[in-house]
């Protein structure tokens, strides 16, 4: 038997005690882990710099939620799991939010999804005289920033960084600004560019997907290299990326630059006739052990047309079971340096890791572009990228040496960030309870020590 009464919800007959549940509890939160995440952003910055990328051109008398405020709300909310703007509708009266936010008197609720949606869709070169359109972004100035927190990051200059390009893909299921139909894919979608420094995200641009795979990349790496090496000026620059990237232009680019590569390359007959010998040795390998084998040789190649010199290609024979297997690199090092098994196994292959990041940046709701101008939505996937930022800096700071360094977003979400607390406001303090029965306090308290040195 059930009871509903004003006072509360009876709830009788399966229990050992008599459970009643009522909705007069004081201001309570699911994030209160989140401020982990406000500590963290103390250490780079990130927020009070991000407020410096965009202009704000409405009457100072007249605004209810300072810029600063709804920057950090969509920020803080993607890296909390909220993707949508309405979300936001349900989070005004948040008051963890509302203190991360830096709102100061958290009594007053946040700025809800019309807002939001105003601060995103601000159109380039807005007129004054607009009512609605009073704050604009320079993705110049965003660009920037990206990197520069990535070389802030460093104590020393490294003697050697590796640049991972990739391309993916973005459905969209509207008639969004820039959407075409893509026939690798089979949808319709945007082909954003990524380019990463290990797990630091240094470019993400939207790209509509009626183009090459590496189209602009050589425009990104020219400001990228070039702000990388006015801070750091012998650094050695490798660029790692897949066969879609593998295009003179960006090749000979690399070769006037001082920045080296090695790209996946496609097969083709005449490639595959060069490594005839080696794949026979490989099938000859798998016949005799039964496992899948593998011979690597290296070679000096020139396409017919395309190519403007003589590169060196790395090929990869193997025999696995039913099929050969082969695959090829090209690339400007030195083979005394990289031997060709080296080259792939240690060098190439660890672009794998970027996949991983990439999906980060779907837990991170990159693929929520759902507005209907391209500038919109790139300022939504920067949106996700600086969430990105800031949890990759809780991560690198204070998990740093514990069994949650290499976790994804995901997972410090919902172990780190996602805990339930009381908050209680005086006129002096703000409260945070925390539940006793948290399992994680000793990481979370690790992570507190760690943020505050």
């Amino acid at each position: 038997m059930t009871e509903c009464t004003q006072r509360g919800f009876a709830f009788e007959g399966h229990f050992s005690r008599q459970v009643v549940a009522e909705f007069s509890g004081e201001r309570l939160t699911t994030e209160g882990g989140a401020l982990l995440l406000r500590q963290a952003d103390g250490q780079i910055g990130l927020l009070r710099r991000v407020a410096d990328c965009f202009r704000d051109r409405r009457q100072p008398e007249r605004i209810e939620h300072e810029l600063a405020e709804m920057l950090a709300q969509r920020i803080y909310g993607l890296a909390l799991g909220y993707e949508d703007l309405n979300d936001h509708e349900q989070l005004r009266n948040d008051p963890l939010l509302a203190v991360l936010a830096g709102k100061r008197e958290i009594e007053q609720p946040l700025a809800g999804k019309s807002t939001l949606n105003r601060l995103e869709r601000t159109p380039e070169g807005s007129p004054l005289a607009d009512r609605y359109h009073k704050i604009a972004y320079s993705p110049t100035a965003i660009d920037a920033l990206l990197v520069k927190i990535f070389l802030e990051a460093h104590r020393r200059a490294p003697q050697q960084i590796v640049l991972d390009l990739d391309a993916t893909d973005t459905p969209l299921h509207g008639k969004q600004e820039g959407r075409f139909f893509h026939g690798y894919y089979g949808h319709y979608c945007y082909l954003p560019l990524y380019i990463f420094c290990g797990d630091h995200l240094l470019c993400a641009r939207l790209r509509s997907s009626n183009q090459d795979a590496s189209a602009g990349s050589i425009a990104e790496l020219e400001r990228i290299v070039g702000q990388i090496r006015a801070r750091w000026p012998t650094v050695r620059i490798i660029l790692r990326a897949d066969s879609g990237f593998c295009r003179e232009e960006l090749m000979a680019w690399c070769e006037t630059r001082r920045v080296d590569y090695v790209f996946g390359f496609a097969r083709n007959q005449r490639l595959r006739r060069k490594i005839a010998p080696a794949m026979r040795q490989a099938r000859q390998e798998y016949a005799r052990t039964g496992k899948p084998a593998r011979v690597f040789t290296e070679f000096f190649y020139r396409t017919r047309n395309s190519w403007s010199r003589s590169r060196r290609v790395v090929a990869k024979a193997e025999q696995i079971e039913g099929k050969e297997n082969p695959r090829y690199l090209v690339t400007s090092l030195d083979p005394s340096e990289w031997l060709a098994q080296t080259l792939y196994e240690q060098l190439y292959c660890a672009r794998g890791e970027m996949e991983n990041r990439i999906k980060e940046q779907l837990s991170l709701f990159s693929d929520r572009l759902s507005s209907q101008t391209m500038r919109a939505n790139q300022l939504r996937l920067y949106f996700s990228s600086l969430a990105y930022v800031l949890l990759h800096a809780l991560r690198r700071i204070a998990l740093s040496g514990t069994e949650w360094a290499q976790a994804q977003a995901g997972t410090i979400r919902l172990r780190l960030l996602k805990i339930a607390a009381q908050v209680r406001v005086s006129a002096r303090r703000i409260r945070v309870c925390y539940s006793h029965a948290y399992p994680w306090k000793s990481q979370f308290a690790a992570a507190w020590s760690a943020l505050r040195c």
